[in-house]
């Protein structure tokens, strides 16, 4: 990948990894968690799912491991919710969830970007891009002994997956990188936004 690019995807996946840290230490002081447990939860929530897209690609050491800065963003973010948290609480859950759908958004594309720039095949690098979004958020719940969410609640991966698929879909177009990476972005922010407001649902099947 050529500089520009780096820089992009750095910028990109630096903001998943803040917004994907106070999501975590939401959750872990929600469960009652202590200062340790908060720590965490809020890094594996925020560099999870980069890990776990670093690894399959072959990008290893992961860039989380490699860049001391995604650690340190970690922490402080997760530090600051938990010294903040009578404030954070007070923070409206129509909020939260619009951070969490930005998070989801900024993560599907950078996960994208960079299994792409790894000449991962386009199919693929969709999947890469959909780990990204939803594997930190599932370790989190795993280490919450939750059912992770992305198994059951309104469109989640779901709005990774089509994020990611409309960007590499403008590639595909000759658009220009950055403006398919935000077209990706807008597509899944807005189609997990409207998932939470309208209550969209995938289908179940019925037990008698």
């Amino acid at each position: 990948m050529n500089s520009k690019s780096d820089r992009l995807l750095f910028v990109v996946d630096h903001a998943g990894t803040i917004l994907f840290a106070m999501e975590g230490a939401f959750a872990a002081i929600a469960g009652n968690l202590d200062f340790f447990g908060v720590m965490v939860v809020s890094f594996a929530t925020a560099l999870g799912g980069g890990v776990l897209r670093d690894v399959l690609i072959g990008a290893t050491p992961p860039q989380a491991i490699r860049d001391w800065r995604y650690a340190v963003s970690a922490f402080a973010t997760g530090g600051a919710v938990f010294i903040l948290h009578q404030f954070a609480h007070q923070i409206p859950s129509q909020l939260l969830m619009i951070l969490d759908a930005a998070g989801l958004a900024l993560f599907a594309v950078a996960g994208t970007q960079k299994a792409l720039g790894y000449g991962i095949p386009p199919f693929i690098a969709i999947l890469m891009g959909t780990i990204t979004g939803v594997g930190g958020g599932a370790i989190r719940d795993i280490l919450l002994m939750h059912i992770p969410i992305i198994l059951y609640t309104d469109i989640y991966a779901i709005a990774a997956l089509i994020g990611s698929a409309a960007m590499v879909l403008g590639r595909r177009l000759g658009l220009h990188p950055a403006l398919s990476a935000v077209l990706g972005g807008v597509v899944c922010f807005s189609l997990r936004v409207c998932a939470v407001w309208f209550h969209w649902n995938l289908p179940r099947a019925s037990v008698p």
